[in-house]
């Protein structure tokens, strides 16, 4: 047999005040029943913890032994009620986000200096990937949430739910130096030369390729799609390479390259939406934390 917790207490109090009648009152309890309570640990241990006589109480050698190691074991098991009671709060524990890149350059990272600010305690871990890896993930329950474009109106299976975060106009992304670009202020789509579009496939991220190609037919332009990329990066970075033009959420201007200019657009514009995706079923005081504090905006 172990001792017990309120054994090892009634042990530390008494060795604190090495009184017995101070140390009752410390613990709101009469003098027999702790005498009892120490007398049962000795048993226990089969070692006198105290030695005693009419007129003082001091401690043994065994006792001064264990003092230590009950002061240890007495911390140890109040940082588990406290972790147990942070982890039910949502307040500890692990959250496994992921986010596609325009989520990275543009409202990811004030989320989480909030959510940081928030939740100290909690575990972050973070992963770059595409809207329809991020749903496999989450179906499959190795991640908490993921910040996707979406593929479709809401989320695209009954057992996720969504939330929409964000909605931004699209921008031009295009070479440095095109004499549509001589002017300040807004462009449009049928000023710039036929240069070759750099697109999202449209098998990854269905609405933004098709509100992208939206665009151009309502200003009467039918672009050539030259390359495909699945990160906003590489297809601002083609775009630098001299490779063509693209269309990008706003967001994104924030991610400079040479030889790249932003410009907004003087075409009626589709909104870009980037939302929040989690299990139905998960029901983790971590993830509902994060929730919160994303309702909250």
């Amino acid at each position: 047999m172990h001792p017990e917790l309120r054994q090892l207490r009634h042990f530390v109090t008494v060795a604190e005040e090495l009184h017995f009648g101070r140390a009752a009152r410390r613990l709101h309890m009469t003098q027999p029943p702790l005498s009892q309570s120490i007398a049962n640990l000795e048993d226990l241990l089969g070692a006198p913890l105290f030695l005693r006589n009419r007129r003082t109480v001091s401690l043994s050698a065994a006792g001064s032994a264990l003092l230590p190691e009950a002061r240890r074991i007495l911390e140890q098991s109040s940082s588990l009620v406290e972790l147990v009671r942070r982890a039910a709060s949502g307040e500890a524990g692990r959250l496994a986000l992921s986010f596609v890149s325009t989520a990275g350059l543009g409202l990811l990272p004030d989320m989480l200096r909030r959510y940081r600010a928030a939740y100290p305690q909690v575990q972050l871990v973070l992963q770059e990937s595409t809207s329809d890896v991020q749903f496999e993930e989450l179906l499959a329950g190795r991640i908490d949430a993921g910040f996707v474009i979406p593929l479709q109106t809401g989320a695209p299976d009954a057992a996720l739910d969504y939330l929409k975060v964000l909605e931004e106009p699209l921008v031009l992304c295009a070479p440095s130096g095109l004499d549509a670009l001589s002017r300040p202020g807004p462009v449009r789509l049928r000023d710039l030369p036929p240069l070759p579009l750099v697109i999202f496939p449209r098998a990854l991220a269905p609405s933004l390729h098709d509100a992208i190609l939206a665009c151009f037919r309502a200003a009467g332009v039918t672009p050539t799609i030259g390359q495909e990329a699945i990160q906003m990066q590489t297809i601002v970075s083609l775009v630098s390479g001299g490779m063509g033009l693209a269309l990008v959420p706003q967001s994104v201007s924030n991610l400079m390259r040479p030889g790249v200019e932003y410009r907004a657009l003087s075409d009626p514009t589709p909104l870009a939406e980037t939302g929040l995706a989690w299990r139905r079923d998960n029901d983790s005081p971590v993830l509902k934390g994060f929730l919160d504090l994303i309702k909250k905006d």
